[in-house]
C-alpha cells in the first residue's frame, strides 16, 4: 500500500478527520475546520505546530524545517523510511489532539496506573 493510502486510512479511522484536495496541490487532513496537515504525493508532509513543539520536533530529528517556510511553525517530514511515517504519524496525532482540545475542550490525557 502507498504511503499516501497508509496516511490517509489512518487519519481517516480518527473521529472527526476530513479529507479534502490542498491549495497548493496533494490533500489536506481537516479537524473541524481547521487543517491536521497535508500530504503531497507519497513523500512530504507539512504540519504547523505551535512553535514550541515545533522548535522541539525540530532539535529532536523528528521533522525538518519546513521546505519553503523554515523559520515559521511549519515542519516537513521527508517520507522516506518506516521511521519517517513513524515520525508523520506521531507528530500529525500530536496536532489532531491539539485541535481536538482547542476546539472542543477535550484531552487525551495518558493513562497513568498508580
Amino acid at each position: 500500500m502507498a504511503r499516501r493510502e497508509v496516511l490517509s486510512e489512518e487519519l481517516l479511522s480518527w473521529t472527526g478527520v476530513t479529507v479534502n484536495p490542498h491549495r497548493f496541490g496533494g490533500i489536506e487532513f481537516l479537524y473541524g475546520g481547521k487543517e491536521i496537515g497535508h500530504l503531497h504525493g507519497d513523500h512530504l508532509v507539512d504540519l504547523l505546530l505551535p512553535k514550541s513543539k515545533r522548535d522541539d520536533v525540530v532539535a529532536t530529528g523528528l521533522a525538518n524545517p519546513h521546505h519553503m517556510f523554515p523559520h515559521s511553525g511549519w515542519v516537513s517530514v521527508h517520507l522516506k523510511s518506516e521511521r519517517d511515517m513513524a515520525s508523520a504519524f506521531e507528530l500529525l496525532r500530536f496536532k489532531y489532539e491539539y485541535l481536538v482540545k482547542k476546539i472542543d475542550g477535550i484531552s487525551f490525557e495518558k493513562e497513568t496506573s498508580g
